[in-house]
């Protein structure tokens, strides 16, 4: 199981990111008010297309098995607004920038403080007051954790197993994760984790690992006119209608994040095709989200 995973996003993103104003945790909270909200959601899609990291259709290499897991949940560790495809990182609207800690040592998305979330439900809001007027056709989130099953088969004395297990993976520039509960099972890890940290349980045991950089897809059509990062877990996509912000709101406005999940675990085939089995030999090669699309 060493190679469960093979996940890598974000080495840092900027000082820039660490200096924005919007970064406060009770942003996330319900309001007591009646003032309309910008609230964001996640939607998990396996329907979507296929996206590589340039943005460009993608299909499955010869040799290679791929599935579509069933996400769990999903948080994200910054978001930002931009108004067009030039808007170089951060120059945007930033709205969002995760809780940090150094209780780890060096400085940390804090898990205990995150807000994992399911499918169709608010990963993050903000009042519409405190959003800056203007036109934006382009969303920047920087994912920073999932949680999702897969499907596996194990051989046994002859006799093929099929059965369910469940990853969670932390794709953030670098996390403190005090306990982390995979499904049934709580794990103590009290340290920083760097990205790519993934732990693994079926009904049988659990194991956990780390997983190399550069080996996770992550998505930006706008890699030519406003790049990001390197190892970057920012993944781009574009309003498919502009979003307008007047000041003049008097209702919420709701965006759907719909994140690709189209074959987005996917391995070296070596063992039976079109099954994902680990013990056999099937190296995981990718687990990045395969594009985004952003709708009212």
């Amino acid at each position: 199981m060493k190679n469960i995973i093979l996940l890598a996003f974000v080495v840092s993103i900027s000082t820039l990111l660490f200096s924005c104003k919007k970064e406060n945790a009770e942003e996330t909270q319900p309001s007591t008010e009646s003032e309309p909200r910008l609230i964001f959601k996640f939607k998990f899609d396996s329907a979507q297309v296929r996206l590589d990291n340039l943005g460009n259709p993608s299909t499955l290499p010869s040799g290679h098995g791929a599935q579509s897991p069933h996400f769990n949940k999903m948080s994200a560790h910054y978001i930002e607004m931009t108004p067009n495809q030039y808007t170089a990182l951060g120059a945007g609207t930033i709205l969002y920038h995760a809780p940090e800690t150094s209780a780890g040592g060096s400085v940390a998305i804090d898990f205990a403080q995150s807000n994992p979330v399911g499918n169709n439900e608010t990963f993050f809001s903000i009042p519409l007051k405190n959003v800056s007027v203007g036109t934006y056709d382009w969303l920047r989130v920087s994912l920073a954790y999932q949680n999702y099953d897969i499907a596996l088969r194990y051989n046994w004395n002859g006799i093929n197993l099929d059965m369910q297990g469940t990853i969670a993976s932390f794709i953030g520039y670098n996390t403190y994760i005090n306990t982390l509960l995979i499904k049934d099972t709580t794990l103590a890890i009290n340290s920083n984790k760097g990205q790519g940290f993934w732990a693994f349980e079926t009904i049988y045991n659990t194991s956990q690992g780390q997983s190399p950089p550069g080996a996770t897809t992550v998505p930006n059509p706008l890699f030519l006119t406003s790049p990001i990062p390197q190892g970057s877990c920012l993944v781009t996509g574009d309003f498919e209608t502009p979003l307008s912000i007047t000041g003049n709101e008097t209702e919420d406005i709701v965006v759907t994040v719909s994140l690709s999940t189209n074959n987005s675990f996917e391995w070296i085939e070596n063992s039976t095709p079109g099954f994902f089995e680990p013990a056999a030999g099937d190296a995981v090669v990718d687990m990045g989200i395969r594009g985004m699309k952003v709708y009212r």
